[in-house]
């Protein structure tokens, strides 16, 4: 399983437009109205990945199973969904079940398309919903340090909920709680600002090598990292064409990746996850872990069992698998290492683990 990332806006920003494209179906109902979207729109993309490519040849395997992403469109916002306005409940109650957001930002001029404000704005978009996340998690923390719940959360827990309430209040770079508390603890406390943030540009045709000044403005803005050019349009059209006909029209439009790769990789990079591999005569597959998982927490991954009974594991790097074409010749030529609890998973490793039930 790799990470689920929720789409999120304003309405009318493109969000079902790029959601059909990402995930390659028209689920979503890409209407010209706001809150065409009420539930979340849930698409299952897999992570094409050449190294396990090669594995399913090299190993004759009978299945190819690939990592995946899980994308939910979900409805739009507008300025006071944390008391509701909107679909504003839906919003920031299906936000919090993903592991990380994607704000799409409206950077393209249309005569065609409502606008809930008079005029295009990407920051001042990304601001409204920002403030609604913060609001919603004041009123979160509120609720969760009041006398009567206070013997529910731990010590660490009332510390991240009480430092992020003091750096709302005083408007601070809340990034910075990265660096002060655990990833771990951060996931568990449910809060919304605290969440890894993905910044999509979504510009018109015109724009997609260069950007506008729609997109110049954001990707100048201090505070915004982890930006990415979209034309949620193009990514459509990309998707209708045949394989070969589809590296034609991106190099026609100067496009080196599509907007899934592109999200994929930063994606990967803002989570710190990795890829490691199974292979064998049954199936290849790809599995997502943390950067520095050990290896019985990658075979947890497997299964919990796997975990619990760990022994070891043995391991191939990609480039010994494939330079000495699989398993047999692996361990014949002493490529084949066996790593214990401590081992650090590493990118592209091939793993067999051996257990105790």
């Amino acid at each position: 399983m790799g990470f689920k990332c929720g789409i999120v806006g304003l309405p009318n920003v493109g969000k079902s437009t790029l959601f059909n494209a990402l995930t390659n179906s028209s689920k979503a109902q890409a209407g010209n109205f706001p809150f065409c979207t009420i539930e979340p729109n849930v698409g299952v993309v897999p992570v094409l990945d050449n190294r396990l490519d090669k594995l399913f040849e090299i190993s004759k395997s009978k299945k190819k199973i690939y990592t995946t992403i899980t994308f939910l469109d979900i409805a739009g916002l507008v300025k006071g969904a944390s008391k509701g306005e909107g679909l504003g409940n839906k919003f920031l109650s299906h936000i919090r079940e993903v592991d990380a957001i994607v704000h799409l930002l409206r950077c393209f001029d249309s005569d065609d398309i409502q606008n809930v404000n008079k005029d295009v704005n990407p920051i001042r978009d990304l601001d409204i919903i920002e403030t609604e996340m913060k609001l919603a998690d004041l009123e979160s923390i509120g609720k969760r340090i009041d006398k009567k719940n206070l013997k529910k959360i731990t010590d660490d827990e009332l510390n991240i909920l009480k430092t992020t309430e003091d750096y709302i209040n005083n408007d601070k770079d809340l990034n910075d709680l990265r660096n002060l508390f655990d990833l771990d603890l951060i996931n568990k406390s449910g809060l919304l600002s605290l969440k890894p943030k993905l910044y999509v540009c979504n510009v018109d045709e015109k724009s997609i090598s260069s950007g506008n000044k729609y997109s110049n403005e954001v990707q100048k803005n201090k505070k915004i990292d982890n930006t990415i050019l979209v034309s949620a349009e193009i990514e459509n059209q990309i998707n209708k064409l045949e394989d070969n006909e589809k590296k034609n029209f991106m190099e026609l439009m100067n496009i080196e990746k599509t907007g899934l790769n592109y999200l994929i990789e930063k994606g990967y990079k803002l989570l710190e996850l990795e890829t490691f591999f199974t292979s064998g005569p049954e199936e290849s597959r790809a599995w997502t872990v943390k950067k520095d998982s050990t290896a019985p927490v990658a075979a947890g991954k497997i299964h919990s069992d796997f975990e619990k009974g760990f022994i070891r594991a043995e391991t191939i790097s990609f480039n010994d698998f494939v330079t000495n074409n699989g398993w047999i010749n692996c361990k014949n030529n002493g490529k084949m290492r066996l790593e214990g609890k401590d081992y650090i998973v590493k990118d592209g490793d091939i793993l067999n683990f051996r257990f105790n039930t």
